[in-house]
């Protein structure tokens, strides 16, 4: 099983495409926060002209990833403090109530996607791979989720995965090491959906995700 890639492809709308690649650079760590960021710049890397990237610019700003300054231009913002804790709080508390769900309603469709996820995992950390390991760590908790089958659910993990995905990055570039804990991790949990444990998946998960509180 492959992971849908976040990279964009240059088939895209020119405004998509310069919001996307923009946004893949922020949310991995290419561009740190307080980095500032020139339309000029973008237009020239990309190939496109100003209009288009103009408004991947208000768009990201909409999504609180990059601030418009009138002198300074855009600048990309940096994750406040308190980000990394309120995320993972909101994380753990969808997560563990959909894989309650998940569970209860059908756990051998997702028990074989997350075995799956797993090999890709593993593939990744042989290959020294970040990014993909990262996507794939996306890909294993967005499952979980979507085997819920509760529409609200699914939306707030959608509102959330930016935040998270970058503290993700964040995390596996300041702590590499933290790669093959993090597959321990998710062995954990799948086997606790392969159990129909419901608790042991919280209690998993709540370890999973503690290691991100105070990071920022």
């Amino acid at each position: 099983m492959t992971t849908t890639p976040i990279a964009p492809t240059s088939e895209l709308p020119a405004a998509e495409r310069a919001y996307a690649e923009t946004k893949l650079r922020i949310i991995r760590g290419e561009l740190p926060g307080g980095s500032s960021l020139s339309e000029t710049t973008v237009c020239h890397e990309l190939g496109l002209s100003r209009t288009p990237v103009h408004e991947a610019f208000l768009r990201l700003a909409a999504e609180e990833l990059l601030t418009l300054e009138s002198r300074k231009g855009a600048v990309v913002r940096p994750m406040s403090p308190s980000e990394a804790d309120d995320v993972v709080e909101m994380r753990e508390a969808i997560e563990a109530t959909a894989a309650r769900r998940a569970i209860e309603q059908d756990p051998e469709t997702l028990g074989p996607i997350l075995r799956d996820l797993l090999a890709v995992q593993e593939s990744c950390i042989e290959s020294g791979d970040i990014d993909g390991f990262v996507d794939a760590d996306d890909a294993f908790h967005t499952a979980v989720v979507a085997a819920s089958h509760n529409p609200i659910a699914a939306h707030f993990t959608r509102l959330l995965r930016d935040r998270a995905q970058r503290l993700r990055h964040h995390l596996m570039r300041i702590q590499p090491s933290h790669l093959a804990t993090s597959l321990d991790d998710h062995r954990e949990l799948a086997a606790a959906i392969e159990a129909r444990d419901p608790s042991a998946y919280a209690a998993a998960l709540a370890r999973h995700v503690d290691v991100l509180r105070g990071l920022l």
